[in-house]
């Protein structure tokens, strides 16, 4: 497991050190993009999240986790993917979420995505586009902290016909 442990680091260091050396920003084409975001708001209640989130209401509790990747293709442009897993007080859903994300000046993040997810047993399952735009506070060249302000817009009236509204912040890395 050490040594494991140990590979990785080494790995990621070498990468960083091409990186830093190469001179290029962190959303430059060919460079990599993994997050990890939390929503306030109803970002575990609409029931498709690929993010770290929480809520108790009623003595029920739902928490969900998950992450994003992504690959800038052109300067400023990645393509994501990401997957979740959500415990809604005992139903599991596995969540997935493909989108492009967009820096405007290298700087301000939009993106637009198809988010949907697969409940245990149930006759409906959400499926959601969502629209995201923010500030990437970049701490040095491999990260960033992003709030931002989400919608996600229903495209299963059978699950829900309300839109959800978002507040975010993401935590990403880039190599």
């Amino acid at each position: 497991m050490k040594r494991t442990l140990l590979t990785a680091i080494a790995v990621l260091g070498l990468i960083f050190a091409s990186h830093a050396q190469d001179g290029g920003g962190q959303t430059d084409e060919g460079n990599w993009l993994i997050e990890a975001n939390t929503g306030f708001g109803s970002d575990v209640a609409h029931g498709a999240s690929t993010g770290f989130g929480l809520s108790s209401t009623d003595g029920s509790t739902v928490w969900s986790m998950g992450f994003e990747g992504g690959y800038f293709v052109i300067d400023d442009l990645a393509l994501k993917a990401g997957l979740g897993y959500t415990d809604l007080d005992g139903f599991t859903l596995f969540s997935y979420k493909f989108g492009a994300k967009y820096y405007i000046n290298s700087q301000i993040p939009v993106q637009i995505d198809l988010t949907g997810a697969s409940i245990q047993d149930a006759a409906e399952n959400p499926l959601w586009i969502g629209l995201q735009g923010g500030y990437a506070v970049f701490l040095n060249d491999y990260v960033s902290i992003e709030p931002g302000l989400r919608y996600n817009i229903s495209m299963n009236d059978q699950f829900s016909e309300d839109g959800v509204l978002e507040l975010r912040v993401g935590f990403a890395l880039y190599f």
